[in-house]
């Protein structure tokens, strides 16, 4: 695996090494390198030495560093110089950069590769609103990259999840890498009806892929129209086990859901960080599991899989207690 070192002016590379790993999960050879008011030139390339030693591989390392000519950058460049045949430097670190990066890690195991790979992705995350400031050409980019037509055919499901945040960092990054949806469709009557959490969602689209809003009644139409989505990759998102029963018994052909998160509210029940259940939830798993759906449980791709039997059973023993 390529090993990557993120460094910066300041605590900027350990602020974005953090976003990286809630977003995408923690990672193995990924180090944080500082530069720090009190340090110099020597005390960096010290630290980027002790992390490259880190490393299960040391011959392909690449580092993303926050600013082209700054100490970080030339210390970098410095090592480099052993290493040009394999080794690799990208400046202008954002967090789209990082992400982009672990997830080309999966695939690719150049660090040259990636470095090449990676750049696109970082200037797609600079964007701007109102959208009338944001330069013509990018605009004309992006409308190219998200006109995805239709063809005879159904749409192939990619990913099903239940997540009362719905489309928020790790969908639009960890799970879009990893599945690389077409469409990105919210099944919820509830947001249906909202216009404004509907507009929200919309814009919240990676670039390339488009985001929609459904009623679950809709959805069920959608799942059975056989002319318009072949070639088309969707990725469900359900605020609620209530909701992904409704639109599978309804026809749509899911046979597993992962489970990202489920939001605490009075008369829940936390059996652990992320999924809070009343009963009428626990009811809906165990409909969804006897209409032979499975489940994955895990935030990010990365995450190992929980046991959903366990965590509904110590749910039920937690909500017999509490009454």
């Amino acid at each position: 695996m390529v090993g990557i070192i993120l460094a910066s002016h300041g605590g900027f590379a350990e602020g974005i090494f953090q976003s990286g790993s809630m977003i995408f999960g923690e990672q193995e050879n990924v180090k944080a390198v500082t530069l720090m008011p009190n340090e110099g030139p020597d005390d960096v390339r010290a630290k980027m030495e002790e992390a490259v030693s880190s490393f299960d591989n040391q011959d392909e390392v690449l580092f993303l560093i926050d600013l082209w000519g700054g100490t970080p950058f030339n210390q970098a460049n410095n090592l480099l110089e052993q290493h040009k045949d394999k080794w690799a430097i990208v400046a202008g670190m954002n967090l789209p950069m990082v992400i982009e990066a672990y997830a080309s890690r999966l695939s690719m195991n150049s660090a040259q590769e990636i470095a090449a790979h990676i750049i696109e992705t970082a200037k797609d995350g600079v964007k701007v609103k109102p959208e009338e400031l944001q330069p013509k050409e990018e605009k004309t980019t992006v409308t190219a990259k998200a006109n995805n037509g239709g063809r005879p055919g159904k749409f192939e499901y990619v990913l099903a999840r239940i997540d009362s945040r719905l489309l928020h960092g790790q969908v639009a990054t960890a799970w879009s890498k990893t599945v690389n949806p077409t469409r990105i469709i919210v099944v919820s009557d509830n947001v249906a009806r909202d216009d404004l959490r509907t507009k929200m969602i919309t814009q919240a689209a990676p670039a390339g892929v488009k985001a929609h809003v459904v009623p679950i009644a809709q959805m069920v139409k959608l799942a059975k129209d056989d002319q318009h989505f072949g070639g088309q990759r969707a990725l469900l998102l359900f605020e609620s086990p209530q909701d992904a029963l409704k639109a599978i018994q309804g026809g749509v052909p899911i046979k597993t859901l992962n489970i990202g998160s489920m939001a605490h509210s009075a008369g829940k029940v936390q059996p652990n960080k992320v999924l809070a259940f009343d009963q009428s939830d626990i009811d809906a798993y165990k409909e969804l599991e006897k209409a032979g759906v499975s489940f994955d449980v895990r935030k990010v791709p990365s995450d190992g899989k929980e046991n959903m039997n366990n965590i509904l059973k110590k749910a039920q023993e937690m909500l017999q207690e509490k009454n």
